[in-house]
């Protein structure tokens, strides 16, 4: 099951590439910038936590105790908040690097890009309020890409909205195209307190 997940994200990742370099101009995503995983509910299905665990078991001891140490006060945090959703920094996150960054999540390879939902406008990722990606040509009190600021900039790359939605990609539809299916889905955090490997 996991080796037709794996042939998905190959196929995926060779969509994913071509749409960032695609819209470079308007891309800062480094090494480092870690807003995306500082807080969010991250969703997760139990075949992107099987991945997630084959990267958490080549890390060394003091990586893993960091890891589980952090996950359990999320657990703990998230017992006593009345917040909905849930928000926490990503317990993968040392150092703002992400420690499994080969193996990481569907949500975590797509954001950064204009998406689309079904029934709704295009989403500009939140990190273009915050200076990052898109931040060049968004204007934030029309709440807008601006073409103006496009021409001023001397970029001849539109901006594009793409079909990649969490919900859309993780659909069985997708899943059943490709030969697995993604089981249980939810926030990370309750998806990892469901297994014996992020127990501790």
């Amino acid at each position: 099951m996991l080796d037709k997940y794996l042939e998905f994200l190959e196929y995926l990742m060779g969509s994913l590439n071509n749409y960032f370099n695609s819209q470079a101009p308007y891309i800062k995503c480094k090494l480092g910038c870690s807003k995306c995983c500082s807080n969010g509910d991250y969703p997760f299905s139990e075949i992107e936590v099987e991945l997630l665990k084959l990267g958490f078991n080549k890390l060394d001891d003091d990586k893993k105790k960091t890891i589980l140490t952090k996950i359990g006060k999320i657990k703990k945090d998230k017992a006593k908040s009345t917040k909905t959703p849930f928000t926490y920094p990503c317990p993968f996150l040392i150092d703002d690097v992400c420690s499994v960054y080969e193996y990481r999540g569907i949500i975590c390879r797509t954001f950064g890009l204009i998406y689309l939902k079904e029934g709704e406008k295009m989403k500009i990722p939140f990190c273009a309020y915050e200076g990052l990606n898109y931040s060049n040509i968004l204007d934030k009190e029309k709440d807008m890409l601006m073409a103006d600021k496009m021409q001023e900039l001397g970029i001849e790359v539109e901006p594009k909205a793409y079909n990649i939605h969490y919900d859309f990609l993780t659909s069985e539809k997708v899943a059943h195209a490709f030969g697995f299916e993604y089981g249980k889905k939810g926030s990370l955090i309750d998806i990892l307190s469901e297994d014996e490997t992020f127990k501790s």
